[in-house]
């Protein structure tokens, strides 16, 4: 797996493939076939790899500096391994690492108060954030068409500030975070951090 890492890492995720693996390892594609059942478990191996380099500590509290050091910590990791990123929205996750995360943030949410039925929908959303904050492109100008033709008011979007994918993050973790404890404190007054 530490190949197949090193791989994507190097030339992207459309680079993985397993004669691509078989070659770094300098043995034959089939044989891979010997420890592994296809390119699914290969990217399962990869999304474990990387989640086990995360500080994912959900002891921290209150629930809501939990959730901001687990945001914080999570995009570090995919930070690390950025062209791995992509891959974390191929499957659902299925690693030992990643199920373990998810049974830790669903107690802390429920030690919190949160009910049931909000859980996944917050980690969720928390992963949309994070993943999506890495994945935004540019847009070039070239592909918006002739200047003329566009209309006025786009420059945001066409000389975006070079940190707007951390802006978007810091933007948008602070708001979940927020509009999260107002919910809850719709909820259960009771459990105001």
């Amino acid at each position: 797996m530490r190949a197949a890492l090193a791989l994507i890492d190097e030339e992207g995720p459309d680079a993985l493939s397993t004669p691509r693996i078989a070659a770094r390892l300098g043995v034959k594609g089939p044989s891979l076939y010997n420890h592994i059942s296809g390119r699914d478990e290969i990217i399962d191996g990869i999304c474990e790899l990387i989640v086990a380099e995360m500080d994912l500590d959900m002891s921290v509290r209150p629930w809501t500096t939990a959730l901001d050091t687990w945001a914080r910590h999570y995009r570090a990791g995919l930070s690390a391994h950025p062209n791995a990123v992509p891959l974390f929205r191929t499957r659902p996750a299925q690693s030992s690492s990643a199920l373990q995360g998810y049974a830790e943030t669903f107690a802390m949410l429920r030690e919190a108060g949160w009910p049931e039925e909000y859980l996944l929908p917050i980690v969720h959303s928390f992963q949309s954030l994070i993943v999506g904050s890495m994945l935004i492109v540019n847009t070039p100008r070239d592909l918006l068409g002739p200047a003329e033709e566009l209309p006025p008011g786009l420059d945001p979007l066409l000389n975006p500030p070079p940190n707007h994918r951390d802006l978007t993050f810091e933007i948008g973790v602070t708001a979940l975070i927020r509009g999260l404890q107002d919910t809850l404190d719709l909820i259960h007054p009771a459990h105001r951090s």
